[in-house]
């Protein structure tokens, strides 16, 4: 009786929603039911905003439901964006219509901005102060950020510029907040530092599009301390760390306690759990990242110390980091409290090696090499994030076939935020923005990120002049070249010039000779590099050399390169690119080939119609074939 009669409301709503008179039939019937089952009608999911809104203004009684703080409200917030529900804490009033309006208002704008990007940057790498306009939005960040995530997250393989701009913006948010909480983090005095927090900063800086938190993370280490527990339970049943409480600091002094707790460890870790440390794959960033760490049960020494020294330490075993040239160590205390030490008075353990316990000159045995006394102190949470931030400069400056060196980037970042007046580094900064062409949008006034480095340089070394000189001079020249660009060269395929010209953007293709699939966004009637490219590259052994056509590629492996036509076939079984910079030129993936965004077509405007008549014969030959 109860279902049909909230059946029957379901179909009347939304014809009253429409009326504007309170004595129409059937408003009467609705608002005499009771208030939880009207309430049960308007939250059902099958009403939208503007159906709550018109509702609302049928009668009083339907008001006062729908008021802003209710449930109602919160439904059709909670429905429309349920991410955001985490933000709020149920204790907290919240003005839900207020909210969805202030929500509505910061998604229009996002939208807004994004589409904007393609045609601002179409020619450029995103500039240093090209967010300037996100950064004044008005209303919570963290709407603007959901409705970037929305956008990132449409069905299908259309709208991949908006995904590559919404993917842009969304990185520099959040690594601008996240670098924001490291440097305050860094300031925190030592006694309240962790070093497990200062990893996670690292971490997400690196991977700002993941969702990476200390609490996951910590939550992940707390069920190993739970194993281990449990495995110490059967050790010593009445062992102190037993009866430690979630967040407790307290740490045990006899050794004999303390060794119980690592030999336990040691058992979870390398023994039930499987952890070691990576030496098939030592050079590899996800070595350096707690989460992945975690999820692939494998590190280097430091990250595999870092995570030793947080279970050892929950537990209530002082383990400290070693700072330790080539292979990062904990030390362990074996001497009485409030004696003199020595470094013989430690053992030292390497998490790399399952635990081990080295004595000192096992130390040097294990990097083949003698060390001083200074080199097996312990040192404080910048020193570990500083080796951390190092190891992945190391690894930024080897990339090869990812030309955004976004590695790289991000590491200089981070050492930068912790050291800021690394000359060497500033240096290399700047070359890097130089080489990459990310330049602010005011670049006329002299106002750019390149030029302030290297006077900060310049203050910092004027022993660097030379350097500094060099790419000031280059800066500047590239700011008259900027002047002087006119408009944009647009390449006709009817034009004489091009007759040669047999494929078009957006085609998918195949390298004859290395094998690699790829799509065209750009041509050229002949090869337009210089004579040094064409000599290295080999170019004259082909048998048109350089006098033929040659294609701007997004190559499947995620670099862009230049292909020689006479190299190219069409690839007659197409399939998606996964390459960074797709979105940057195409708006949409037909399952044949790609079609140019707006940006794109207007420097081949004639291309698309040759796409469909290669597709289309291509097809039509297969058919034939068939039959």
């Amino acid at each position: 009786m109860a279902a049909a009669a909230i059946d029957s409301a379901m179909e009347v709503v939304p014809a009253l929603a429409e009326e504007a008179a309170p004595e129409a039939a059937g408003l009467s019937c609705l608002v005499n039911l009771p208030g939880e089952v009207l309430e049960y009608i308007l939250c059902s999911g099958s009403l939208t905003a503007a159906d709550i809104g018109r509702v609302s203004s049928t009668c009083r009684r339907l008001r006062e439901l729908c008021q802003s703080s209710g449930k109602v409200w919160k439904e059709q917030f909670r429905v429309r964006w349920p991410s955001l529900m985490k933000h709020y804490s149920p204790t907290d009033y919240v003005n839900w219509l207020e909210e969805y309006k202030v929500r509505q208002k910061a998604g229009l704008e996002a939208r807004k901005i994004v589409a904007s990007f393609s045609k601002r940057f179409f020619s450029e790498h995103v500039p240093c102060n090209g967010f300037s306009d996100i950064e004044n939005l008005e209303g919570p960040e963290i709407f603007f950020e959901d409705e970037l995530v929305c956008i990132l997250n449409m069905e299908g393989r259309k709208a991949l510029t908006w995904k590559y701009y919404a993917k842009k913006i969304l990185y520099y948010l959040r690594q601008q907040k996240i670098l924001n909480n490291l440097k305050a983090f860094l300031q925190q005095p030592d006694d309240y530092e962790s070093y497990l927090e200062g990893a996670v900063y690292i971490d997400q800086y690196c991977n700002p599009l993941s969702d990476i938190s200390l609490r996951d993370i910590q939550a992940q280490i707390d069920s190993i301390v739970e194993l281990v527990c449990k495995t110490l339970r059967g050790i010593n049943s009445r062992h102190p760390s037993l009866a430690f409480k979630a967040g407790e600091s307290s740490m045990i002094m006899e050794i004999e306690l303390q060794s119980q707790v690592l030999d336990a460890m040691n058992y979870v870790l390398y023994d039930q759990l499987k952890f070691k440390g990576n030496r098939m794959d030592y050079y590899n960033a996800l070595n350096l990242y707690m989460h992945q760490v975690l999820i692939r049960r494998t590190g280097i020494p430091i990250s595999m110390s870092l995570l030793y020294l947080t279970i050892a330490r929950q537990l209530g075993v002082p383990l400290e980091p070693v700072n330790f040239p080539s292979h990062f160590l904990l030390r362990w205390c074996q001497g009485a409290e409030g004696a003199t030490l020595d470094i013989f008075d430690y053992i030292y353990i390497d998490a790399f090696g399952k635990g081990k316990q080295l004595t000192v000159k096992e130390c040097e045995y294990l990097i083949g090499q003698h060390v001083t006394a200074a080199l097996y102190g312990v040192v404080n949470v910048k020193k570990v994030l500083q080796r951390m931030v190092g190891n992945l400069l190391s690894l930024g400056k080897r990339e090869g076939i990812d030309q955004s060196y976004q590695l790289l980037r991000d590491s200089l970042d981070l050492y930068l935020a912790m050291y800021p007046d690394q000359v060497q580094l500033l240096l290399l900064q700047a070359r890097l923005y130089f080489h990459l062409g990310i330049w602010p949008e005011k670049s006329f006034c002299l106002v750019l990120k390149v030029l302030d480095i290297l006077q900060h340089i310049q203050t910092l070394d004027p022993g660097q002049h030379g350097a500094v000189g060099y790419l000031v001079q280059h800066t500047l020249e590239h700011i008259e070249r900027k002047k002087e660009e006119v408009g944009v060269e647009v390449k006709l395929r009817s034009h004489e010039k091009h007759r040669d010209v047999c494929y078009a953007i957006g085609l998918i293709m195949k390298h004859k000779r290395y094998g690699y699939n790829c799509v065209i966004y750009g041509w050229d009637p002949t090869c337009m590099m210089g004579h040094e490219w064409i000599r290295n590259m080999n170019v004259h052994s082909l048998p048109h050399g350089h006098h033929q056509p040659f294609y701007n590629v997004l190559v499947e492996d995620g670099s862009c390169r230049y292909a020689a036509q006479e190299n190219l076939e069409y690839n007659v079984e197409p399939q998606e690119i996964s390459h960074p910079d797709v979105g940057r030129y195409f708006s949409e993936f037909t399952g044949t080939h790609y079609i140019p965004n707006a940006e794109l077509e207007i420097r081949y405007p004639e291309d698309l119609e040759s796409v469909y008549e290669t597709v289309q014969n291509i097809y039509s030959a297969k058919k034939e074939n068939v039959e």
